[in-house]
């Protein structure tokens, strides 16, 4: 599987090539194009279970489509709903990522949810991971552009609308902003401590700060 992620980082799209046979799973809507040798299989993957904890506790579709190319080489390009970016991982273990963003893998990726308690509440998120699972590239999507902090047995602080995903080896608590004044007014809330070794993803804007300020500028009913 080849691919190329273009018209970074406001519009992102990524495109696939499949060799015959070879397939790629993505969620329900990703897909943009395709050439006409590509077919797709529409399941609930996990099972009926698997398929409702991801998309009532994660934020997930509920179905996952697999795309498979046949009779020869396709391509085929997926895009998240929303502006921003797309980042490629090479998986070879356990990728957690904030629920909806996950854009599309290798087929043979396992895509299920984690509890993580009180401490993994990321805003509208709740408190539930995506856990990504196997040996293939994942695709995750981000509301603007990404970038990565290495940390290496080291702490550090994001806010908890920032974050996109976060690699094996790192744990975090979320806690207030200074004391209770700072978070009522100081317009942060909330932040995820984020502590020992591993990679961060962090999404340059808030999607919960962008429906804010964009609430004022909507009609209201008269």
């Amino acid at each position: 599987m080849r691919y190329q992620i273009l018209n970074r980082p406001s519009f992102s799209l990524v495109e696939v090539e499949l060799e015959d046979g070879e397939a790629v799973q993505a969620e329900a809507g990703a897909m943009v194009h395709m050439s006409p040798n590509i077919a797709i299989e529409t399941k609930a993957k996990g099972g009926i279970f698997g398929a409702l904890k991801r998309s009532v506790l994660a934020g997930e579709s509920f179905f996952i489509n697999k795309f498979r190319a046949e009779g020869g080489r396709g391509v085929i390009g997926f895009a998240p709903p929303y502006m921003g970016d797309i980042e490629a991982f090479e998986l070879n273990g356990t990728l957690y990522a904030q629920s909806g963003a996950f854009l599309a893998s290798s087929e043979n990726v396992d895509i299920n949810t984690k509890w993580g308690g009180a401490r993994s509440f990321f805003g509208r998120e709740g408190l539930f991971l995506l856990k990504m699972t196997g040996s293939g590239t994942v695709f995750l999507s981000s509301f603007g552009g990404i970038y990565r902090k290495e940390l290496r047995n080291e702490r550090f602080i994001v806010d908890t609308g920032h974050m996109v995903a976060f690699s094996e080896g790192l744990n975090f608590k979320v806690k207030r902003v200074g004391g209770l004044k700072s978070t009522l007014f100081s317009g942060e809330g909330l932040v995820a401590e984020f502590y020992g070794t591993g990679t961060l993803y962090i999404q340059t804007r808030s999607m919960d700060d962008f429906v804010g300020w964009l609430v004022p500028y909507l009609p209201k009913k008269d």
